[in-house]
């Protein structure tokens, strides 16, 4: 059954799967970078050398730092799987998208225009922040290499590009959560709104 033949996106078996994925790996990796931390700071401790301080500081920064990022991976599927209970996939193909060059998005933040439900003729813009999760989807990019931009040539969307919605490539594969940061105005000139970044 193709994903829109479902009420939700949700009841797709293959998004269950794939998001059931999506959060086991934010939790594995929630207990693992909190164990890297302890054993590092344990082993620190442990060698109690002062000159090697020096060598541990910036692994114990980093996993630090992951704790505290995975808890956001983990608050971005749980917010995935409200949008996905509440929406049905829709399936679109060569979207306009590109990283940076439109008004109102900053440079290096890619961006795709999605149908407005209200005014089928409108498009709505949806940034993607830079950070490593949206690494991948610079496949958006005008410059990208012909066969990485075949890879997001179609796009499947649940929810509501006004607010939020979750994107995925077919599979589904390579969930990313979009919160609306941008609108468009009536000349469709992009125009910044507060940011609503998880």
């Amino acid at each position: 059954m193709a994903p829109t033949h479902y009420p939700t996106a949700w009841d797709d078996p293959d998004t269950h799967r794939a998001w059931t994925k999506l959060i086991g790996c934010a939790v594995l990796g929630q207990i693992l970078w909190v164990a890297a931390w302890a054993g590092l700071l344990a082993w620190y401790v442990i060698l109690s050398v002062t000159w090697t301080l020096w060598l541990f500081f910036v692994p114990l920064l980093y996993t630090f730092y992951r704790v505290f990022l995975q808890r956001v991976y983990i608050g971005t599927a749980l917010h995935a799987r409200r949008i996905l209970r509440e929406h049905p996939w829709q399936v679109f193909e060569d979207l306009a998208s590109d990283i940076g060059n439109l008004p109102g998005v900053r440079p290096g933040y890619a961006w795709l225009q999605l149908p407005d439900p209200q005014a089928p003729n409108e498009h709505v813009t949806m940034v993607m922040h830079s950070h490593v999760r949206s690494m991948w989807w610079g496949r958006l990019s005008k410059r990208a290499a012909p066969h990485r931009k075949a890879q997001v040539r179609q796009i499947w969307f649940a929810g509501d590009p006004r607010v939020a919605g979750v994107i995925a490539v077919p599979g589904p594969r390579h969930f990313y959560v979009l919160t609306q940061t941008v609108k468009a105005s009536p000349n469709s000139e992009a125009q910044p709104e507060e940011s609503m970044e998880l």
